[in-house]
């Protein structure tokens, strides 16, 4: 059974807390005040569930299929004509640049539609997906005649694009990569091998435009002598450009979505930004798709709590131990009596809700105060590694909650939660591992200028905690708020002075402090909420306040117990022999 209605509802009272009114403002965004983006949203949650689910389960279960002889992939039954229409509807354009024919919507509204397409058919989602990161990557480093060529048919659909990376000998170190470019004519040709590329080959668009990373011939070693090209399927003058599937994976999860061997075999190139500078080119992209990623986890989330909640409401099984709670007219009461089926639910709901991100990307690009800009940009950069991270974990805890609250029917295709686990577990790994993005969470983002992105997250959190002193209602929030950014500032000072003396040490707690920080940074969000549920009253503004509340008396506490994991530190993980596993 597949259950989804788009949450706009709740999306509007988050664009409330955070002020998406004030976008409006920027003159860039003057077409899009609330209203507008409020109307955008339910006629994409309709396209969603009316043209995207229907075909998520058949898409899963058919998958695609490879032709060694002519290396084309062939996507399931109803795709071609699903990006037909995906196309028609302008969902993948809206928030494209307007100079080269996107709609110069807020980012803030296209990462709701986006939320909308992933939970409705995540592997269709994928294709479109990487097009906004290929896009973000050429804006930043592309040659204007680059932009020219590519932007229009990137942006309008007319071709998609990939992001390759990985080779059979070397992933996250990139520094290790062997596909070379060898300068001829006004390119390059590159010859090697990449692996796991998503999309790589497909039958949706005309074109698909690689951005590729190799070394050219006189490439210092490592990380530092790695370029950036655009590899087009096909060239300008219609040939086939010798860039080739060799082969799919089976995979867990997503079948829809091809994941491609791509074989180089001199296929011709044209260089992005400067040679041996390609990781900044590629980053852009990474970024932007570490950020997507993320909310794959709360896209998912959302659509299994929606499908539990269901299966919930029909389901009877024994006897409220609140007699009060027992309905006479029937022979047992329906399972949301349970306490145990209500935590369940309410931790998906509850940190699902408070996940939700978005409107401060498009604040550090367009705000017109330059150290308000300033600020939010290094928001952005400081959150990047605990969104993909943390979100993704969160996520697929919530995917698995939800099945256990559907029990036996969960685990069976009959609920699709299965399917969602699945899809789920992938984004945990792709575009690099939750565990390196702690690493670059506490190598990274927490050292940079000498600690300043951490402190004016942290300001920010603790100065709104202690506005909520003598504020109706909001005490018990603002105190709680405040314990908790005080503890996650002192495990930041300690995690510092112990990564200085020892590496590994800080390596090896990075993740659970990274869950902690993730905490943190939702109870933040949950705070705000909180704060925009008491301006009115309303049986919707009364839920969120209960929720804000089971989330700090149930979920916030979490960092406690974490920090004691953290002060165990490396010893018992480090004091075994390699021969010892």
């Amino acid at each position: 059974m597949q259950v989804y209605k788009a949450p706009t509802a709740d999306l509007r009272f988050i664009y409330e807390t955070l002020g998406f009114e004030a976008l409006s403002e920027i003159k860039e965004f003057e077409d899009f005040d609330l209203e507008t983006a409020i109307a955008i949203l339910e006629e994409t949650g309709k396209f969603c569930s009316n043209e995207m689910l229907p075909l998520n389960r058949s898409g899963d279960q058919q998958g695609v299929s490879y032709d060694p002889e002519t290396h084309d992939v062939k996507t399931p039954d109803g795709f071609q004509e699903l990006y037909a229409k995906y196309r028609e509807s302008g969902m993948g354009s809206i928030a494209m640049p307007a100079e080269f024919g996107g709609g110069g919507a807020p980012h803030a509204l296209a990462v709701c539609m986006g939320e909308f397409a992933t939970a409705t058919n995540k592997s269709f989602s994928m294709c479109p997906g990487l097009g906004h990161g290929l896009v973000e990557a050429l804006m930043h480093f592309g040659s204007d005649e680059q932009k020219a060529k590519y932007l229009p048919k990137i942006i309008s659909g007319e071709w998609s694009g990939t992001m390759c990376l990985t080779e059979p000998q070397c992933g996250t170190d990139l520094g290790l990569m062997r596909t070379k470019a060898e300068p001829e004519g006004d390119g390059y040709r590159l010859t090697g091998t990449k692996i796991w590329i998503t999309f790589g080959e497909h039958d949706l668009t005309e074109n698909i435009v690689h951005l590729v990373l190799a070394r050219l011939p006189d490439a210092p070693p490592g990380i530092k002598g790695v370029s950036l090209f655009v590899v087009p399927k096909f060239l300008d003058n219609g040939d086939r450009n010798p860039i080739f599937c060799g082969g799919l994976e089976h995979k867990m999860g997503i079948h829809a979505s091809p994941t491609c061997v791509m074989n180089l075999e001199g296929a011709m190139g044209y260089l992005v930004g400067e040679p041996h500078k390609g990781m900044k080119g590629m980053f852009v992209m990474m970024n932007h798709a570490r950020l997507g990623v993320g909310l794959e986890g709360i896209a998912l989330s959302e659509i299994a709590y929606q499908t539990a909640v269901a299966f919930c409401r029909d389901r009877r099984q024994g006897r409220s131990l609140n007699t009060e709670r027992n309905d006479a007219s029937a022979e047992a009461d329906n399972i949301l009596v349970h306490p145990d089926v209500r935590r369940q639910l309410l931790n998906v709901r509850a940190s699902t809700e408070g996940m939700r991100i978005g409107i401060q990307i498009d604040l550090a690009h367009n705000h017109p105060d330059a150290e308000a800009r300033a600020h939010a940009n290094g928001l952005v950069e400081l959150l990047t590694p605990v969104v993909k991270a943390y979100c993704t974990d969160r996520g697929f805890e919530n995917v698995s909650e939800a099945l256990q609250v559907t029990g036996g029917s969960g685990y069976t295709t009959d609920w699709c939660i299965e399917q969602y686990l699945r899809d789920a577990r992938i984004a945990m790994i792709y575009e690099g591992t939750n565990h390196i993005q702690a690493l670059d969470l506490i190598g990274r983002k927490l050292p940079k200028d000498g600690g300043a992105l951490y402190r004016s997250f942290s300001k920010e959190v603790y100065k709104f905690a202690k506005a909520q002193d003598g504020v109706y209602g909001m005490g018990e929030f603002g105190k709680a708020l405040e314990s908790a950014i005080n503890f996650l500032n002192e495990t930041t000072m300690q995690l510092g002075m112990k990564g200085m003396a020892d590496p590994e040490s800080a390596a090896a707690v990075a993740s659970n402090y990274l869950k902690l920080f993730g905490i943190v940074a939702v109870g933040y969000m949950w705070g705000r909420m909180a704060e925009q549920a008491l301006k009115s009253e309303s049986r919707f503004n009364s839920t969120k306040l209960k929720m804000a509340r089971y989330y700090y008396n149930q979920i916030l506490p979490e960092i406690y117990s974490i920090k004691r994991v953290i002060d165990a530190g490396k010893d018992h993980m480090m004091a075994f022999e390699q021969n010892e596993f």
